[in-house]
């Protein structure tokens, strides 16, 4: 399984394993058959001393039904990959759930640059939390994020969360996550974006309630923290 090698940690990611094993199975199926049919026919009919070969044109009913009735499954089986797919994407990219926090993803050459909201639980505000390629989350708490660039093409990619978004210069592009949990993992680019693009490896942070919100307080600015109040971090008083 894929997830015996890559944790699958978020709320969407056993969806998408799904997918891939059924594409894996459906094409492996059909690369043995299609291989052994031809390894048998090789066998099967090699040159042999006195025996003339035939020339086929696919004319006869008999002889089409071996190239007809293939297509037609494979077709079948087409659409059952799509439907599969459609299915997926809707969930994925297509539908956003209520978001329980927003984050914000700044990507540069060669660096991530994660803005948390505070204690507040909003952006833009004074206690908002900055950090160079750090991004810290709540296990079962629906995010948004916001994708930016200050510079050229770059992709947003988690492979516990099998989430991959690129991201456009001069657009915000939007997407949204739920962590299933904790622990800490890999955050990568996976656009060529220069010469650095090896060198811009980031960590998501995946914490409980209780230690998420501990580290919002240690974070959040003292200025801010003395006009936020304690009960509005995750419900503790």
């Amino acid at each position: 399984m894929i997830s015996k090698y890559v944790p699958s940690v978020s709320s969407f990611s056993n969806d998408i394993d799904s997918l891939i094993w059924l594409v894996t199975v459906i094409v492996g199926f059909w690369f043995f058959l299609a291989e052994g049919v031809l390894l048998y026919l090789i066998i099967r009919y090699t040159a042999q001393d006195g025996v003339k070969a035939k020339y086929i044109a696919g004319e006869d009913p008999k002889e089409k039904r071996w190239v007809a009735w293939p297509h037609y499954l494979t077709l079948g089986f087409d659409v059952w990959i799509i439907v599969a797919a459609i299915q997926v994407w809707q969930n994925v990219k297509q539908t956003m759930p209520q978001a329980d926090e927003t984050v914000r993803v700044i990507a540069q050459q060669w660096a991530w640059t994660f803005v948390h909201p505070g204690a507040d639980g909003k952006l833009d505000t004074s206690d908002d939390i900055r950090l160079v390629d750090e991004l810290h989350v709540e296990k079962g708490k629906t995010y948004h994020f916001e994708l930016n660039s200050r510079d050229v093409l770059h992709s947003f990619s988690v492979p516990v969360f099998r989430l991959k978004q690129d991201i456009i210069p001069g657009r915000t592009i939007r997407g949204w996550f739920k962590a299933t949990q904790t622990g800490h993992y890999d955050i990568q680019c996976t656009e060529i974006c220069g010469i650095g693009h090896a060198l811009m490896p980031a960590r998501i942070i995946i914490e409980t309630t209780e230690d998420h919100a501990a580290w919002v307080m240690s974070k959040t600015p003292a200025s801010a923290s003395l006009t936020v109040p304690s009960t509005q971090v995750g419900g503790m008083p």
